[in-house]
């Protein structure tokens, strides 16, 4: 990989969904040598401009990728010091039970439930967290009403040159970015705005209001999508090692055929290793971008991902490093409408 530490350093960091700021000061820092401006929006998006030669063709393309990881709200402490939570983006309680979740001042816990996980259905009210407090007084001295918990779970190297950690959603499209932007040597005919968003996980919400600014001519999501090569709960032909994906379709988004088919070109002209992405459940920040201002024609690029939104999810360092390489030729590409 271009910068394997880079990956783990983001992955490792702490930030749940509306509580982005370590993150960004972080990758604010990382971008702040190649970028030409940076602007942080009220939302808390960080918006990275490298500016491009122009030209007649020239556009304005907007790279979305979300800093949010899931996580927890404690919304009530209970009188033997567990902790009763809400959901900070989707979390499935089977994979939550029995994990281990870490708050922003450096307290951990795990996450059992009330009453057997089988009966719990997917509902977080179930879930609870033991801190090892043996009272709510105790609890109180840890952590208060309104704070936030993401999972733990440590950056780890498998067989086939795949990795595994918490929040690779969407730490992984960070990556992505920063290195993009690094190698962008505004030798390119269009302006790229990289965007690192804010609260992806409840809704989109952080991409809507960049697009509204930048006013961009393309956007595009820069995201995981779930796998359907191993045995689950989900249906389609994405693939690990795939190559990268190019987003023709989800439940909140129908991508643009000429963004489509410019992605496309610039794989086989380029030979990056790709996979066409239909996917019936889920979204990304293409939905919110496609329908701002007057409308935006938007695109996805996405890494195939085992075991998302939990503390051990899986991809490919060939698939993330091929979205790194069609980032850098989709910037560079000669647009005919």
């Amino acid at each position: 990989m271009r910068d394997e530490k880079l990956l783990e350093t983001l992955t490792q960091m702490w930030g749940v969904a509306g509580f982005e700021k370590e993150v960004r000061e972080f990758i604010a820092r990382e971008t702040a040598p190649w970028a030409d401006e940076t602007i942080t929006d009220a939302m808390g998006n960080l918006i990275v401009l490298k500016k491009g030669k122009g030209g007649p063709k020239s556009k304005k393309i907007m790279f979305a990728a979300h800093m949010d990881e899931i996580g927890f709200m404690v919304k009530t402490i209970e009188a033997d010091g567990r902790l009763r939570v809400c959901n900070l983006g989707w979390n499935w309680t089977g994979s939550a039970y029995n994990s281990r979740v870490r708050f922003r001042n450096g307290v951990n816990g795990v996450v059992s439930c009330v009453g057997p996980i089988e009966e719990a259905g997917n509902k977080a009210g179930k879930l609870y967290i033991d801190i090892g407090a043996t009272s709510k007084e105790d609890a109180q001295k840890y952590v208060k009403l309104g704070d936030a918990c993401g999972y733990w779970g440590p950056y780890l190297q498998l067989a086939n040159d795949r990795v595994c950690s918490k929040s690779l959603d969407n730490r992984i499209g960070c990556y992505q970015l920063i290195e993009a932007l690094k190698e962008n040597d505004g030798n390119c005919p269009n302006d790229i705005y990289y965007v690192f968003c804010v609260q992806e996980e409840l809704g989109c919400r952080g991409s809507k209001p960049a697009a509204e600014r930048i006013q961009p001519d393309i956007g595009v999501a820069v995201d995981i999508s779930p796998a359907h090569d191993y045995p689950c709960d989900l249906e389609g032909s994405n693939e690990v090692d795939g190559g990268i994906g190019i987003k023709i379709c989800d439940p909140s988004v129908v991508c643009d055929e000429d963004v489509v088919n410019a992605m496309v070109s610039c794989c086989e002209t380029q030979n990056i290793k790709y996979q066409r992405e239909v996917i019936d459940q889920g979204g990304t920040d293409a939905s919110s971008m496609n329908v701002s201002g007057l409308g935006v024609r938007t695109g996805g690029v996405v890494v195939v991902t085992r075991y998302p939104h939990c503390q051990s999810a899986v991809a490919s360092k060939k698939d993330i490093e091929a979205g790194v390489d069609l980032l850098n030729a989709f910037s560079r590409y000669e647009f005919d409408f």
